[in-house]
C-alpha cells in the first residue's frame, strides 16, 4: 500500500510561498486534478483529524476529533480520541479490533459529510505553538484518495466531526475480534535487518516470577556479531504488557504497510503459552497516538538491556 498519495504530474499549484528567513508565513498548494467526490465503497484507510469550531462540553460538542480505521485481515481496527481542542484540554482515546467491514458505510458517510470538498488543499503555517487546523487521508482500492491540511484551521465542519464521531462510538460497540490474553504472554521476539548486511535479534523469555530474561545478538557493518544477556526487572515486565494493550499491538498483525521505501524490515513475534503466535512488522500503517507502541518494546529490547 502507497503511504502518501501522488498528485498528477504539473497538477499541483502553489497558491502561497512562504520568502526566505520570513516568520510566521504560509505555504499552501492545491491539487488542481483532485477529485471531489469519490464514489468508490472499497475503502482502505480512513484517517482524519481536527480540531472542531465552537465551544466543547457534552460529547456532541466536542472540541476535537480524531478517528481512524484500517483493515486488518478479516477485521477491522479502529481508533477513536475525543475531547477538548488544545493540548491543555482532556482528550479521550481508545481502539477495537471489530469484526463488522465498516468501509462500505464509512465510504458513504464521506460522501455525506463531502469531505472530497477540499480534496488537495494542502496549508502549512510556520510558527504555530501547536496544530490548530487537522488534516485528512482517505484511500481506496481504485487508487484514489481524499487528501488535505491546514495547521491554522479546522479542517472539517462540526456536524462532520459530530457524525464521524457517533459513527466510530458506534462501530465500536460492536462484536470485537478474539485477542489472546495478555496475562498468556511467555516470549517476545525482535528481529531487525538492515540494508548493509546488519542485524539485531533479541529475545524476552517471560518467567513464572513477573521478571524476564532477554538475550541480544547484533551485527553491524564488521563481521564480528556481538552478544548479551542480562534480567528484566518484573516493573519494566508490567510496564511492556501495558504497552502492548494500550496500543493494540496484538491487533496490528493484519494493517497494511506505511509504505515508507527507506525503513529497515523489522518486526516482533509475541507467543502465547498456548502455542499461538502473532507477528507484527515494524512498518504497518496506525494512528498517530498509537504508533510508538512497537518501537517502545524495540528500544526496551535492543537498547536498555
Amino acid at each position: 500500500m502507497k503511504r502518501i498519495f501522488k498528485p498528477r504530474k504539473g497538477s499541483v499549484v502553489v497558491l502561497k510561498k512562504t520568502k526566505p528567513g520570513m516568520c510566521g508565513g504560509t505555504d499552501a498548494t492545491l491539487d488542481t486534478k483532485a477529485p471531489k467526490r469519490i464514489d468508490s465503497g472499497e475503502m482502505t484507510l480512513f484517517q482524519v483529524e481536527s480540531v472542531l469550531n465552537g465551544t466543547p462540553g457534552d460529547d456532541d460538542r466536542i472540541g476535537f476529533i480524531s478517528a481512524f480505521a484500517a483493515p486488518a485481515g478479516e477485521n477491522t481496527f479502529v481508533y477513536l480520541m475525543t475531547g477538548e481542542p488544545f493540548r491543555r484540554g482532556e482528550r479521550r482515546g481508545s481502539w477495537a479490533l471489530i469484526k463488522e467491514n465498516i468501509f462500505p458505510r464509512l465510504a458513504a458517510l464521506v460522501n455525506e459529510c463531502d469531505l472530497a470538498a477540499k480534496n488537495g488543499l494542502h496549508s502549512t503555517t510556520h510558527g504555530l505553538p501547536e496544530n490548530f487546523g487537522g488534516s485528512a487521508d482517505i484511500r481506496y482500492a481504485s487508487g484514489e484518495a481524499i487528501s488535505f491540511s491546514n495547521n491554522q484551521t479546522p479542517v472539517i465542519s462540526r456536524a462532520a466531526g459530530v457524525k464521524i464521531a457517533e459513527f466510530f462510538q458506534k462501530a465500536m460497540s460492536g462484536e470485537k475480534a478474539k485477542l489472546p490474553d495478555i496475562s498468556a504472554l511467555k516470549a517476545i521476539s525482535y528481529e531487525e535487518n538492515r540494508r548493509n548486511g546488519g542485524f539485531t535479534r533479541a529475545s524476552l523469555t517471560l518467567l513464572p516470577d513477573g521478571t524476564a530474561t532477554n538475550e541480544k545478538r547484533t551485527k553491524y557493518d564488521d563481521p564480528m556479531v556481538y552478544e548479551s544477556a542480562g534480567t528484566v526487572d518484573a516493573e519494566t515486565v508490567k510496564a511492556i504488557k501495558a504497552n502492548i494493550e494500550n496500543t493494540g499491538l496484538l491487533a496490528w498483525e493484519g494493517l497494511p504497510a506505511n509504505g515508507y521505501p527507506f525503513s529497515n524490515e523489522s518486526s516482533l513475534e509475541f507467543v502465547f503459552e498456548n502455542g499461538r503466535t502473532i507477528k507484527v512488522k515494524g512498518d504497518r500503517v496506525t494512528p498517530a497516538q498509537l504508533s510508538n507502541g512497537f518501537f517502545n518494546i524495540q528500544l526496551e529490547m535492543t537498547a536498555k538491556h
